[in-house]
């Protein structure tokens, strides 16, 4: 008799344990210890990140994709709120989820009139204190978000990210001693992970 060949196993779900390890996939090339603490207090292994950032790719990158927006209800469930934002003429809408990892923080998508997704990264809690950033000293990693850091240490100059989830700004601020510095900080899904001083 002929054995019958098995049947495939149906793909388990993505889950928001799984969109958090991509989220940290992302932040290690700058802060692997601070990402092997994350995924410990998740309880997941070095191999379950992989395995995670390999399928968020397969469905980025999938011809029958999801529309981001769709992808991401798909994942993390109702948005826990919608929020209106105006960016320059336009309304836009601002759907945010929760993030076990850093409880005081929201993962925002942002879409535009027509429903394309404008930005996807981690902000404040809208009404949640932010941290109080005056010094060099101050910009620690994971300590604060990109719109936290160019209000603090405004004017501040975005940067082109090198990859499609980092940001990079430069501004100008003091240290310890009160020396005026010149800082390159960079973002990774809208997250502070390092700087860079010049003279």
């Amino acid at each position: 008799m002929v054995p019958m060949p098995s049947a495939k196993r149906p793909a388990s779900p993505f889950t928001p344990l799984d969109f958090q390890l991509v989220l940290l996939r992302r932040m290690a090339d700058h802060n692997p210890d601070l990402v092997e603490d994350a995924r410990h207090e998740l309880g997941a292994s070095i191999a379950d990140m992989r395995e995670a950032n390999k399928r968020w790719q397969a469905m980025l990158h999938s011809p029958r994709g999801r529309a981001a927006a769709s992808r991401y209800r798909s994942i993390l469930g109702t948005p826990e709120s919608a929020l209106t934002r105006r960016i320059g003429d336009l309304d836009c809408e601002a759907l945010l989820w929760p993030v076990p990892l850093w409880p005081d923080l929201r993962f925002e998508v942002l879409l535009a009139p027509n429903g394309a997704v404008w930005n996807e990264w981690l902000i404040r809690t809208p009404g949640a204190p932010g941290p109080d950033l005056k010094t060099l000293e101050d910009l620690t990693p994971w300590s604060c978000t990109v719109d936290e850091a160019a209000r603090a240490f405004a004017p501040a100059r975005p940067l082109e990210g090198t990859a499609p989830t980092r940001w990079g700004l430069a501004f100008t601020a003091p240290d310890a001693a009160g020396v005026r510095r010149e800082v390159v900080a960079e973002f990774t899904w809208g997250l502070l992970q390092r700087t860079a001083t010049g003279g």
